[in-house]
């Protein structure tokens, strides 16, 4: 495999261990699951404290909707895909900003 894939695989897995560990610290700190209608609270500092929240959890978010409309409603497959492409293309985007701070910060050669 090429460097350029692996660090992309990295950048994946990275993304939505990072989306998994916020939403369920989230859910332990709040006794909720996270979910976008945190930002349906109208003109608070907690709603604007919730998009960076929300943008690294989101993929999670994402799949467990996912997940959970499957088991109420029949999806079909082409619905399935289009929201595993969302959540792993969310998940790999915020995985390559995480894995930039990490680099910033000295943890990880970039």
């Amino acid at each position: 495999m090429e460097p350029g894939s692996i660090q992309s695989f990295f950048a994946l897995a990275i993304g939505f261990s990072l989306a998994g560990a916020l939403a369920t610290g989230y859910q332990a700190a709040t006794r909720r699951p996270a979910s976008f209608r945190l930002l349906q609270r109208g003109p608070h500092p907690s709603t604007l404290a919730a998009v960076p929240f929300l943008v690294f959890a989101a993929p999670y978010i994402i799949v467990r909707n996912a997940i959970r409309g499957g088991r109420l409603e029949s999806h079909r497959l082409r619905a399935v895909m289009a929201i595993t492409i969302v959540a792993g293309f969310w998940s790999l985007m915020s995985g390559t900003v995480a894995m930039m701070v990490l680099a910033a910060l000295g943890v990880v050669p970039m």
